[in-house]
Order: C-alpha cells, then sequence, then structure tokens
C-alpha cells in the first residue's frame, strides 16, 4: 500500500513539473505575441509588459529546475522519467531564452520607432514572425502531448524561416545599397530577423529534445 502512494505521489510530482513548463510556454508565447505587436506598431505600455514578462518567465524557470532536481534528489528516477525530467528542465531553459529574445526585440523596436522602414523588409519580418508563433506553439504541444509528429514537422517550419531569413537578408542589403542614408536603422532590421531565426532554432530543439525524451535516440 505505502509504495502504490509513493508511486501515485511521484506521477504527481511529474505532472506538477508539466503544468509548469505549460505555464512558462504559455507565459513565453504570450510574450512573444506582444514582442512582435511592438514591433509593427510601437507602445510603451506593451513594451514594458514585454520586459516584465521575460524577467517573469526566468523566475518560473528558475523555480522549474529546482523543484526538478528535487525530484531527482528524492525520488532517484530512471529511464523514460528521468529523460522526461531532464526535458522539463531544457524546454524550460529554450522557453526562457525565447523570452530573452523576445525582450531584444521590443528594445529595436524602440530604436527605430520614428523610422520609415522599406516596406520588402519589414514584409519578410512579418512573414517570418507568423512561422515563429507557430512553431512556438508547436513545440510546447509536441512536448506536452509526447507528439513526435509536431515534433517532427518543426524542421520542415524552421527550414522556412531559415529561406525567409535569407530573403531578408537580401532585401536588406539591397535596400541599404539604393538608400544610404538607411543603413543606420536597417541594421536593427537585421537583427529582429536573426533573433527569430534564433527562436525558430529553439522551438525546434524542444521538438528534438521531445523525440530523444520519448525514443532515447537522436532525431
Amino acid at each position: 500500500m505505502e509504495k502504490k502512494y509513493s508511486r501515485v505521489l511521484f506521477r504527481k510530482r511529474l505532472n506538477h513539473l508539466s503544468k509548469d513548463v505549460e505555464k512558462i510556454g504559455n507565459a513565453t508565447l504570450e510574450a512573444y505575441k506582444d514582442s512582435v505587436k511592438t514591433f509593427f506598431n510601437y507602445d510603451d505600455e506593451p513594451a514594458e509588459k514585454v520586459l516584465t514578462a521575460s524577467k517573469k518567465i526566468d523566475e518560473m524557470n528558475y523555480h522549474l529546475e529546482q523543484d526538478a532536481m528535487r525530484v531527482i534528489a528524492s525520488e532517484q528516477p530512471v529511464a523514460r522519467d528521468l529523460r522526461f525530467i531532464e526535458t522539463c528542465i531544457k524546454v524550460g531553459s529554450h522557453l526562457k531564452r525565447t523570452g530573452y529574445l523576445a525582450s531584444n526585440i521590443v528594445e529595436v523596436a524602440r530604436q527605430i520607432k520614428d523610422e520609415d522602414i522599406p516596406a520588402k523588409p519589414m514584409n519578410d519580418i512579418k512573414q517570418m514572425s507568423g512561422i515563429v508563433e507557430n512553431m512556438i506553439q508547436m513545440s510546447l504541444d509536441a512536448f506536452l502531448k509526447q507528439d513526435m509528429d509536431i515534433a517532427r514537422e518543426l524542421h520542415h517550419e524552421d527550414d522556412k524561416v531559415d529561406d525567409l531569413f535569407d530573403k531578408a537578408l537580401k532585401d536588406i542589403s539591397e535596400s541599404m545599397f539604393k538608400e544610404k542614408d538607411t543603413i543606420s536603422y536597417l541594421v536593427y532590421i537585421l537583427f529582429v530577423a536573426r533573433f527569430l531565426e534564433r527562436i525558430a532554432d529553439r522551438a525546434e530543439t524542444i521538438g528534438d529534445r521531445t523525440i530523444f525524451m520519448i525514443t532515447c535516440e537522436k532525431p
């Protein structure tokens, strides 16, 4: 009876970790959405909201790591249970860094809020940001549902982001060549394209970690 109760308690602790990752993921996705909105239509209030959210996500991730380590120390899990806990820690870390990148997007938005950005680079960023938002959601779904099909699909989505990054680089370079006075602020647009690419990479890695968690094999 005591052993059965201990096992039930252990499962509850694992479920609690999963719920914590879900909360961090939802907060990260919301911060990302707000950062993109701020980039295209700057406003101080949502900008501050993103910066505050990034700090909160960092704090939430710290508590997740502490809870995960306590479970490992007290329960000494093995096999898939241990991989699940390790993946919770890894996913939390990737989400935390996504929060940092969202705040970086906001900082760029502050720098260029009064500039007239050429249409082509802005359209590239808009397309990238939409795919990246979908990737963040997909990565969360893949982990929470332990769905390898969704996790594998992230590779295809990341390829799309990489292609758009190359296009953005080309369009930004052409705009700089045509109008030399745009160089000072188009560099910031390149930064945003890079931030989006890095967020996409984080989402893809969450998918890869999910596959490893399930199969114990590298994807």
